[in-house]
């Protein structure tokens, strides 16, 4: 091991250094480093104000909580993601004081559907972890203004993050998570 790595090593450890991973284990939300660009610039547009009339929000991106509930090919390309609206829960639920112990947190209870249209990358579509009914999608689009054939708003994303089943927690969990 060289001086500069053993060095390196140190001062990470002397900051106190946490990698939250690709799942976000820490008490609060951590973006991953190429999320942080489209996190400053979405809105934080209320669920219902969208659902109720999608043409005014049109072009606006928003970034929004879902849990997967059906994943189907899109017309011209894409997956076509139907998700339950979750609120994100700024304290999130952990099973013990460790950062590690802690799991991305929504509200327990759906608020209302919406459709994305997003272009899953190949990890994203096939395997074990593949986006699917039970995943967590944090999703960051454009709102279409248009409606999705369950009467929920359409979007069109530029970029999403994914919590297969079994990363993420929600609110009515707070029994089984001491903290």
């Amino acid at each position: 091991m060289t001086k500069t790595c053993r060095g390196a090593i140190v001062l990470a450890l002397a900051c106190g250094c946490y990698n939250a991973g690709p799942y976000g284990y820490d008490r609060v939300y951590a973006p991953l480093r190429p999320e942080r660009a489209y996190l400053e610039r979405a809105q934080e547009a209320v669920y219902n104000d969208v659902r109720s009339d999608p043409a005014d929000f049109q072009g606006q991106v928003v970034s929004w909580f879902g849990e997967v509930e059906s994943v189907a090919p899109a017309e011209g390309g894409g997956q076509q993601v139907r998700m339950g609206f979750r609120a994100h829960q700024e304290r999130h639920l952990c099973e013990e004081a460790e950062r590690q112990t802690c799991r991305v947190t929504v509200a327990q209870a759906s608020s209302g559907s919406f459709t994305a249209v997003i272009q899953l990358t190949d990890v994203d579509q096939h395997g074990r972890n593949r986006v699917a009914a039970g995943s967590l999608l944090r999703v960051y689009c454009s709102v279409t203004g248009e409606y999705d054939a369950e009467g929920g708003p359409l979007l069109r994303c530029e970029y999403y993050r994914h919590w297969p089943r079994g990363q993420w927690v929600h609110t009515g969990m707070r029994g089984q998570m001491r903290r």
